[in-house]
């Protein structure tokens, strides 16, 4: 994570619970440019404090990603 933890992200255990769970990326496409566990802390940012999409933070990933 190249930016400052938000009081929302996973953290080190909840993301080890929680990645074997997520489908990998598929070998015919392109590679992923955006990490599954930053989608998840965008996801939490929004339903822990309730706030609205479009006012997700801007170092997470844009809310259409998420």
């Amino acid at each position: 994570m190249k930016r400052p933890p938000y009081p929302t992200d996973l953290t080190d255990d909840q993301w080890a619970t929680l990645a074997p769970l997520l489908p990998d990326a598929p070998w015919w496409g392109r590679p992923r440019a955006v990490d599954l566990r930053e989608i998840g802390n965008a996801i939490l940012s929004v339903t822990r404090h309730g706030i609205r999409w479009n006012a997700v933070p801007h170092d997470l990933p844009h809310r259409s990603t998420v």
